[in-house]
């Protein structure tokens, strides 16, 4: 214990102790030995003045069953003609629905367009009457956690979430869509003219997605018509007709017919399974209760 304390040694471990001694012809004891007398004198834990390394945390578990109860937003660039120029375009994203709820394209990079998209998007999908306000789950920028952003998340009620450092997919629905986004046939490949056409194309492209779009992970309903609790009927009918279709020729049909059952929960980088079993089931029983 004593040589282990010693000032040039007291912040090492005996990994670094024992090549050290032997460096200087000094054999005192193995590395196994050393660690067995720390540990019995609780030195063994952590040795210096650092911090004791920790596990990045896993990232929160965010589940949804209904419209507005769990939002995700970013931004990404947009090219211009111009080389070196960029438009930004700012988007939130319902992750049950798929719906864009909001959006805004900029020439300029500021937390002050972010502050007024959270307010205009809150404003219009009637956030203040909920009693439940909805999460906001978004990446480590500077500008949706600069200090304005979350000055409003906390005024309108609305509770931040934020990805783990340098991990890039913890927000996938939103990275998704901005595939989406530049992966349509019609993006500008020598990009945008100027602003306006920034704007106007976003504002077609948001169109289409929203209300035209056949969404393959909510069973190809539009985001509209799932954000509208639309789709539930829209799915009842579709398999009614597969119901028939197979009664009809039922040679043709070797199995069950085509899922269309309605996607219940939704989960932003699920942990556990309990989680979702538990949302499913407090899903089932508000219906119920709703339903009496």
């Amino acid at each position: 214990m004593q040589i282990a304390n010693e000032p040039r040694f007291a912040e090492l471990p005996p990994a670094r102790i024992v090549p050290m001694l032997a460096d200087e012809g000094t054999y005192i004891a193995s590395e196994s030995s050393f660690t067995r007398v720390l540990r019995a004198q609780g030195q063994i834990r952590h040795r210096g003045r650092s911090k004791t390394p920790q596990r990045m945390r896993p990232p929160s578990t965010h589940v949804a069953t209904a419209p507005r109860q769990l939002w995700c937003w970013d931004l990404t660039f947009l090219a211009s003609r111009v080389v070196g120029q960029w438009f930004y375009l700012y988007v939130i994203l319902d992750v049950y629905s798929r719906k864009i709820v909001g959006f805004e394209v900029h020439d300029r990079d500021s937390s002050d367009h972010a502050v007024e998209l959270l307010r205009r998007t809150a404003l219009a999908e009637g956030i203040h009457a909920l009693p439940e306000k909805p999460v906001l789950h978004g990446d480590n920028g500077p500008t949706v956690k600069a200090t304005t952003a979350l000055a409003m998340l906390h005024w309108l009620g609305i509770k931040p979430s934020y990805s783990r450092p340098r991990v890039s997919d913890d927000n996938a629905f939103i990275e998704a869509f901005f595939r989406t986004t530049k992966y349509r046939p019609q993006f500008p490949s020598k990009g945008f003219a100027d602003l306006d056409a920034a704007r106007r194309w976003v504002r077609e492209f948001v169109s289409w997605y929203n209300y035209e779009h056949r969404h393959s992970a909510i069973r190809y309903v539009s985001p509209a018509e799932r954000h509208a609790g639309q789709d539930r009927s829209i799915l009842s009918r579709r398999h009614q007709l597969y119901t028939r279709a197979r009664e009809a020729n039922p040679r043709r049909w070797a199995r069950h017919t085509r899922n269309w059952q309605p996607i219940a929960v939704v989960t932003l980088n699920p942990e556990r399974e309990s989680v979702v079993n538990a949302a499913m089931t407090a899903e089932k029983e508000s219906a119920a209760a709703a339903a009496c």
